[in-house]
């Protein structure tokens, strides 16, 4: 069963309309995340001895060796699909998963950190660069691309502790994912395009998208496409959200250096390293959220997709949402409302949680006492820095905490989503995923 705690989440609804309500949200979310699996991703672009993606066909037969990198919370996943799929001289894989194994020989798997990367992720970055050395010019690259490979993938300009520093302060900064990439791209020499420049042979890269929009740039911070932005562009994020100052000094001195032209810029698309090089999107949060869709339309509910592009500050986008669809429904008819995408949290206060269980905590005041079960799942299974994966409430949400004496707007106040849920028992746990594709609301009516 997916959902680790799947008995106590339909039990807390406190009528027998809620508890089904609550059973029927934990189908709609493990057929979204089914959708998804990385290895059926992969494998699906395998047809014999080649890869067909859309018009494009690649004859694996004419290469001389295939060579297989990935980096990410679906790369064993990934991995896998084309070790079934075809024959691989020399790899290497970095996850944040002990527990999701890759047993093939030559293939070394490396477990690193996320959402800081440590020093696993730098021996297997090294181990990376090594087999992508190793490629000739009639040789085959296949680097699998998922989310969390920015931490994964990780060979700094500066020592790691300091990158860690700056990284921590980004994440509680309130900065979208493509203002943290910008900067982890020019504190690396290897996102941005730049792992690109280390093979001589053919790259095709399999991308499973966990940003807005899929910009091929920005997600795992873009090793092996061109990158748009620069090290001015790096500084003014940190000067707009008042980080410069507080950065460490060496960090301060990269981004210098590249304003002056001391470093040389990312690989733009200009670059004759990205001649043989292809980036190819095998799923994203589009098809987790059309698999919802379907599924809440078999078991029975008028279901519509808000939206797959969701952005801003969690806890707004949780009143935001509640509000649509209150304000949608005016029929005796049950409506499932699907939406995906990745908000952001602005840390002010000393609690623990995530965006998602912030996004739904942001919206119990506004669904109180009425006839609504709202949720919000990371797809990887790790919602910010804690052991949930999300939270769900509906219209007994408020009042069941107020007789335990928890105030939603202190725990907001203090970014403790975490804890007003887990006193509640509703968080959602189910350990890594395996994949990524950001986040996913379902919310019925």
């Amino acid at each position: 069963m997916f959902f680790k705690n799947y008995d106590q989440i339909i039990s807390n609804g406190q009528t027998s309309n809620l508890k089904k309500r609550r059973e029927d949200v934990l189908e709609i979310l493990t057929s979204a995340i089914d959708a998804v699996n990385p290895y059926n991703a992969v494998k699906s672009v395998f047809n014999n001895d080649k890869i067909v993606i859309e018009s494009e066909e690649i004859d694996l037969t004419n290469f001389d060796n295939v060579y297989l990198v990935g980096f990410g919370k679906a790369s064993v996943g990934m991995a896998r699909a084309v070790c079934d799929c075809t024959s691989i001289y020399s790899g290497a894989i970095v996850t944040n998963d002990s527990s999701d194994k890759l047993e093939k020989d030559g293939i070394d798997v490396f477990v690193g950190g996320h959402p800081l990367p440590n020093i696993d992720c730098i021996k297997g970055t090294e181990k990376i660069l090594d087999v992508a050395g190793l490629c000739g010019e009639n040789d085959l690259l296949i680097v699998l691309i998922s989310g969390g490979g920015s931490a994964l993938l990780c060979k700094p300009r500066i020592c790691l502790e300091d990158l860690q520093k700056t990284t921590d302060l980004l994440l509680g900064s309130g900065a979208d994912i493509n203002e943290i990439n910008t900067i982890r791209k020019h504190l690396s020499y290897v996102k941005g395009g730049q792992l690109a420049g280390y093979t001589k042979g053919v790259v095709i890269s399999l991308v499973i998208s966990d940003i807005v929009g899929d910009p091929l740039e920005f997600i795992a911070s873009g090793p092996t496409f061109a990158d748009s932005t620069t090290y001015s562009d790096a500084k003014a994020v940190f000067e707009k959200y008042d980080l410069w100052k507080n950065i460490p000094i060496k960090v301060r001195k990269v981004i210098e250096d590249g304003v002056s032209g001391n470093i040389d810029e990312t690989p733009k698309c200009d670059s004759p390293i990205f001649k043989d090089v292809f980036n190819y999107i095998v799923a994203n949060n589009k098809i987790a959220c059309q698999a919802a869709i379907d599924k809440a339309n078999k078991i029975g509910y008028n279901s519509m997709i808000v939206t797959a592009s969701l952005t801003g500050e969690a806890k707004d986008i949780g009143r935001y949402l509640a509000d649509k669809v209150i304000n949608y429904v005016n029929s005796d008819d049950t409506f499932a409302f699907i939406s995906g995408g990745e908000t952001t949290v602005t840390i002010r206060g000393n609690g623990r949680g995530g965006r998602n269980q912030e996004l739904v905590l942001g919206a119990v005041e506004n669904i109180s006492d009425k006839e609504i079960v709202f949720s919000s799942f990371a797809t990887d299974g790790i919602d910010g820095k804690s052991d949930a994966a999300g939270a769900i409430a509906d219209g007994y949400t408020k009042s069941r905490g107020k007789k335990i004496d928890l105030n939603p707007t202190d725990f907001l106040d203090d970014n403790n989503s975490y804890e007003y849920f887990k006193k509640l028992g509703d968080l959602f746990f189910t350990g890594p995923s395996g994949t990524n594709v950001m986040d996913i609301q379902v919310i019925l009516v």
